[in-house]
């Protein structure tokens, strides 16, 4: 990095100061402000002559790249000039996507970004992140330290084999990590300067990605078995030497990929799985909120998982924590939670169980009393009938799964049942929002993975809650970053959960929604990261010293995207590497 962010010691004002002038700095996204350079700058940074004379407020280049945008006439073009915008000017991209969030955040993460990572190799524009080839298993260390970034706060790694609910996606799995530090910056004010995307190329099982000409990953079949977990364990030790103090978090690895890894390395360095334990808080913050509409009490939840990946995983085991927290036994908060599969309800007769279904298949002596046609393939429908849950979640990729025949058995069963299709991309929702509301006469609380319109039916207007793990997995980041964590815990998951649920306002709940809006995701970022840094002290993650003026300390940690003065300032002979390239995190 050729700039660092200082403090001007008579202002107290932040400033950016840069050893270099003219051309290369409006090559750099960090610190090009395009026609915003003032004309001071213009003067002291050689920039006459590079640029337009009339000099533009950040307000005008809005509404100029905004009416650019619109231009775009499919999501994907506007998806592919959000990147472009982002390559070439990081402040002026997240402004764009703080003004317009509601608008701004489907294209450049969920779903939009869903068709960008099967399209990847041909929409390629600019290079952001890393890529690391099991070929270069020898020379991990070599390539983390070619990134600008030499102290990053945040990585974001991917495998590319579990892509949303698209499957292998190869190399192009990278738009996930490039997309979820989007969101750490937007939602939660991590400093785009300190995140560093990921990808571990290991090969694809894809065989479209690996006959297309343009496909810029390895062209072979993924590695597996051991080979591919030595892969993993260099990485990881490579992450420790030469970013000690880093969050990695997983992202879009198969579900027993996802599984072990996080066993294997949650102890040894500060990382989580935000497919497991993000899922899980933002899906339990959203429980929470529809029990503040029912009125009842979390003991008293039964829940039916239609899919049982790495996400039923995480929602299963902080669910059981949250019952236990309400005065549940572990094994009486386990058989509240039945699972559902492509073969039927998981039942622990069937052969080679892996461990989560192990844990929550059911007994034949319950399912003998059970009126169903062929126990030995039970379905969702016969399920919700005989253990009578209060929530159904869908984490199957399979649309249609909760049918018009099940919502309706959930609204007989339920006043106010909890209905989340969690799927994602929109495409493989278990069901629309407009079917649950329709067919449960209006009175489903519903959760959706991606984003659907209010939906009105006889005149009550029901706003969709996004379940979106976006309101939990920034805000546990800039937490982590603050209290300079070195564990993060299913407690500080928990915790995350609830102080989430706490954001949801009346208004909110008056149109059945659980979830706030998204222009207030900075604040719940906030809540969710000092709920976070009060867990990670009580069980002994951080100093007790970071408590002091919390609130304070976590809002002035957080980045706003806004043009800072530009001074140049020559590199002194015998300055150190750090005195010119450290920046502020």
């Amino acid at each position: 990095m050729n700039f660092s962010i200082k403090v001007d010691p008579a202002t107290w004002q932040q400033y950016i100061s840069t050893p270099v002038k003219g051309k290369a700095l409006l090559m750099d996204p960090f610190t090009n402000k395009g026609t915003a350079f003032t004309a001071r700058e213009r003067d002291e940074l050689d920039l006459h002559g590079l640029l337009p004379p009339q000099v533009s407020t950040i307000e005008q280049q809005l509404e100029r790249v905004y009416g650019n945008f619109e231009a775009k006439s499919t999501p994907l073009g506007k998806f592919v000039f959000m990147a472009s915008l982002q390559d070439r000017n990081e402040t002026l991209f997240f402004r764009l996507c703080h003004e317009r969030i509601d608008e701004m955040m489907p294209i450049v993460y969920t779903p939009v970004v869903g068709e960008a990572c099967q399209k990847f190799s041909h929409i390629y524009r600019r290079a952001r992140g890393l890529y690391i080839t099991y070929e270069q298993s020898d020379m991990i260390e070599k390539i983390l330290s070619n990134y600008h970034t030499k102290n990053p706060s945040v990585i974001v790694v991917t495998d590319g084999e579990r892509i949303l609910g698209l499957g292998d996606q190869g190399a192009g799995g990278m738009g996930i990590p490039i997309g979820k530090l989007c969101l750490y910056t937007l939602c939660a004010g991590v400093s785009p300067y300190s995140t560093l995307p990921i990808t571990l190329d290991a090969g694809t099982d894809n065989e479209e990605r690996l006959h297309d000409n343009l496909y810029l990953g390895t062209r072979h079949k993924r590695i597996r078995g051991e080979e591919y977990q030595t892969f993993i364990d260099r990485f990881v030790a490579a992450v420790r030497h030469v970013f000690p103090n880093v969050l990695l978090q997983w992202e879009d690895f198969l579900k027993a990929n996802a599984i072990k890894q996080l066993d294997r390395f949650q102890n040894q360095l500060c990382t989580f799985n935000d497919d497991i334990q993000g899922t899980a808080a933002v899906v339990l913050s959203g429980i929470y909120g529809g029990l503040r509409i029912t009125g009842q009490s979390m003991r008293d939840q039964r829940l039916v998982f239609a899919g049982a990946g790495a996400s039923a995983h995480g929602i299963a085991g902080l669910f059981v924590a949250a019952l236990v927290e309400g005065g549940l036994s572990v094994e009486e908060a386990r058989r509240r939670i039945w699972t559902v599969d492509t073969k039927g309800l998981v039942t622990s007769d069937r052969p080679g169980l892996e461990d989560f279904k192990a844990t929550y298949a059911r007994g034949l002596d319950e399912v003998d009393s059970w009126t169903c046609a062929n126990r030995s393939r039970i379905t969702l429908e016969e399920v919700i009938a005989n253990a009578k849950p209060t929530i159904i979640i869908g984490v199957s990729a399979s649309p249609g799964t909760f049918s018009e025949n099940v919502v309706r058995l959930m609204a007989k069963l339920n006043e106010r049942p909890m209905i989340f299709p969690l799927s994602n991309p929109t495409s493989k929702a278990e069901c629309t929002a407009e079917e649950a509301i329709r067919w449960s006469d209006g009175r489903a609380i519903v959760a959706t993975g991606s984003p659907f319109d209010p939906v009105t039916h006889e005149g009550k207007r029901s706003r969709i809650g996004q379940c979106n793990n976006s309101f939990i997995f920034p805000g546990v980041g800039l937490g982590v970053c603050v209290a300079r964590a070195t564990h993060i815990s299913d407690g500080m998951f928990l915790a995350s959960a609830k102080a989430l649920a706490d954001e949801v306002s009346a208004a909110d709940l008056a149109e059945s929604a659980v979830y706030p809006q998204l222009p207030k995701i900075r604040e719940c970022s906030e809540a969710v990261a000092t709920a976070v840094i009060r867990r990670a002290v009580a069980e002994g993650h951080a100093e007790g010293s970071v408590l002091a003026n919390l609130e304070k300390t976590v809002r002035q940690a957080m980045w706003f995207p806004e043009y800072l003065p530009i001074r140049y300032e020559p590199r002194r002979v015998d300055a150190s590497r750090e005195w010119y390239a450290g920046m502020a995190e």
